[in-house]
């Protein structure tokens, strides 16, 4: 792969995309400018010959369906204009062809809240989105136009979409920015997700779902302990089970037992409480597998809690009402999982071509938009993008993109654009089928 320098107009590009906060109402309380994100991004798009096919707010008749989580069913039903500010875009190059000369690069343009310093020092870039996605986002405008220069004639006879959607941060799970466009036919022979991946080709993406375990029971005073239900002595107990027992049923996901709540104060019982657990999975049957097992462990834990605390003096009412007052309620489940598909075509025009080092099968994959391209027919789809989550503090304080990195990924886009329109030419004949 031969790096791609990003000009001073897609330096000055990125760092603007930066200044422009674009947090959905899932992650902040501020309006995003993600409208007016992705205007700076289409416009400069059409310099390169890009067209604009799809800019619209999501349509709330398809967000009803069990995939969508529960936040976002809720944020429809009783915010106005929660989706009005929250737009997706699809941009085109080249005629309209068949799927099968077709490439889809996806990229977010929202971004988790909290605002970092944006800055440039003249090797790294800073701000929220550096590196997830708004830098990946321009590079990929740098590689096309590399690609463009390389091979003038490109365009003709390979069709290039994006993808600048919203929707992939704040558990949204890209139900109404990737979804939609997916099913509108927005996608390709193949279909590259633009996260950081350290230059390594993931041709897969884990799946999640979110179980809350709820207690619903009585308060009491803290003079009375014993009066009423103590939903947060119970919910520890199911927490260290769940958290011992549920990892190993995994099978190629992640559980994670997250946030538990109950309440603030020290001078009462708090007799209702939720407790939050986020598990990944790599296709769907282990999905269905790893949530029956999570129910049966809640069921389980409570039961052992009510041998162990039945005679208990302040314990005793919340053993006895246990499973009565505790029950699982999901908040996101169903979601397809992108399993890694065997194609010799794209294996030699990504591997063996482009010269790109294909994720290790041991190490766990992670979940992003790339799940809804899962079943696509005649397609490939992998995850790929310059840095790394954690190195690159994806999600938390200091968040930063390398330079270097950004033009490595430039430099992969020009020559997988280059040697896909160069080897369908070859496979056709330089005529269309």
């Amino acid at each position: 792969m031969t790096a791609v320098r990003l000009s001073a107009v897609e330096r000055e590009l990125l760092l603007s995309l930066l200044e422009l906060p674009t947090a959905g109402p899932l992650e902040d309380d501020a309006e995003p400018r993600l409208w007016e994100a992705q205007r700076v991004y289409a416009d400069a798009a059409r310099r390169l010959g890009f067209d604009v096919v799809h800019h619209a707010a999501p349509d709330p008749a398809e967000l009803t369906d069990d995939q969508v989580p529960l936040a976002v069913r809720r944020a429809v039903a009783d915010e106005p204009g929660f989706l009005a500010v929250q737009p997706s875009l699809v941009l085109a190059l080249g005629p309209e062809l068949p799927h099968a000369d077709t490439v889809m690069f996806n990229v977010h343009l929202d971004t988790v809240a909290g605002r970092e310093p944006v800055g440039f020092d003249g090797e790294r870039f800073t701000g929220r989105g550096a590196i997830d996605a708004k830098g990946p986002a321009v590079a990929l405008l740098a590689g096309v136009r590399a690609a463009l220069d390389t091979a003038p004639g490109l365009a003709a006879g390979t069709r290039v979409l994006i993808q600048a959607v919203s929707g992939e941060e704040g558990g949204a799970m890209g139900v109404f920015g990737t979804r939609p466009l997916i099913r509108r036919g927005f996608h390709g022979r193949l279909n590259l997700f633009c996260e950081p991946t350290g230059m390594r080709l993931l041709p897969r993406s884990t799946a999640a779902m979110t179980a809350c375990v709820r207690v619903d029971g009585d308060d009491a005073i803290d003079d009375r302990p014993a009066a009423g239900h103590n939903a947060t002595v119970l919910l520890g107990h199911l927490a260290q089970r769940l958290a011992a027992r549920l990892p190993e049923r995994a099978e190629g996901g992640q559980v994670c037992v997250a946030g538990l709540h109950t309440g603030h104060l020290h001078n009462r019982v708090y007799g209702t409480g939720r407790l939050l657990l986020n598990c990944s999975y790599p296709d769907s049957a282990t999905g269905r597998a790893l949530a029956g097992h999570l129910e049966r462990e809640v069921a389980e834990g409570l039961a052992e809690f009510s041998r162990a605390y039945g005679t208990h003096r302040d314990l005793a009412r919340t053993a006895a009402d246990a499973a009565a007052i505790t029950r699982v309620e999901w908040h996101k489940r169903g979601l397809p999982a992108l399993a890694p598909a065997d194609d010799p075509w794209a294996a030699g025009l990504l591997e063996h071509g482009a010269g790109l080092t294909v994720w290790p099968a041991d190490e766990p994959a992670f979940t992003c938009d790339a799940l809804w391209a899962s079943g696509l027919p005649g397609a490939y789809t992998a995850v790929l993008g310059p840095g790394d989550l954690g190195r690159n503090h994806a999600h938390a304080a200091g968040e930063f993109a390398d330079l270097s990195d950004l033009e490595a990924f430039a430099g992969a886009v020009s020559g997988i654009l280059v040697r896909f329109a160069a080897r369908h030419h070859a496979a056709t004949g330089g005529t269309r089928q």
